[in-house]
């Protein structure tokens, strides 16, 4: 059983994702601004209540490692923050607020669990079609998808410096998923995939896609947003 670290955990992908390890019997730490109850009656799940875009907060997580984990299997940085808003209106304060989560969680989460990664550990980052070039981009999600691209640059580049350690660093560029954020932010809107169905996805990649990749970008999307 393996040791699995996934944010954004309160709801959506995340939720289902952290359910799916834990009933296999893998440990999960979820790490989200607001704990789900659910998980937190679940025995094989630990939950930390943490913003990600408060680098301070994530002490907890260093606390938490050094104390009840000698080694981490894997990271799903799930959590996103997503802003729709005509260009001319996102201010930079908008930007750096989107740029928080989406990146510099992503960069300083990576960092703290650094030391317990180990030969066979499987980064996972999740990011958009949105980020991917080539593909449509949407009016209104210059801030989000931006964001998107920027984590699977640095994703390669990780993957680059550590691969004589053995540590894989993958990512995976969704379509549009039936989420609480995507309705949220594109009300009426139905997407093709359930938040389960890609959580289903993300689970077996996650266990086996470092097998077959290492700094690679993978789109996974049967629609264009």
């Amino acid at each position: 059983m393996k040791n699995i670290i996934i944010t954004g955990t309160s709801r959506g992908i995340g939720f289902e994702l952290a359910l799916q390890f834990a009933d296999a019997g893998h440990q999960v730490l979820a790490v989200s601004r607001k704990i789900n109850q659910q998980l937190l009656l679940h025995k094989n799940i630990s939950c930390l209540s943490v913003d990600l875009s408060n680098e301070e907060e994530l002490q907890q997580v260093s606390d938490f490692l050094s104390t009840t984990w000698k080694n981490i299997d894997a990271i799903v940085h799930n959590a996103g923050s997503l802003l729709l808003r005509p260009f001319s209106e996102t201010t930079q304060h908008d930007f750096e607020n989107i740029y928080k989560v989406n990146v510099f969680g992503v960069a300083n989460l990576t960092r703290i669990c650094l030391p317990y990664l180990q030969k066979g550990s499987h980064v996972v980052t999740i990011s958009s079609m949105g980020g991917v070039q080539g593909s449509l981009k949407f009016a209104g999600l210059a801030a989000y998808s931006s964001s998107k691209g920027a984590v699977i640059t640095l994703s390669e580049l990780l993957a680059e410096e550590y691969k004589e350690q053995g540590i894989s660093f993958n990512v995976l560029a969704l379509g549009s998923v039936q989420t609480e954020m995507l309705q949220e932010a594109f009300p009426g809107y139905q997407a093709p995939l359930s938040a389960s169905e890609m959580a289903n996805y993300i689970y077996d990649f996650t266990l086996t896609g470092n097998k077959y990749f290492n700094g690679k970008v993978l789109p996974v999307s049967s629609t264009n947003p």
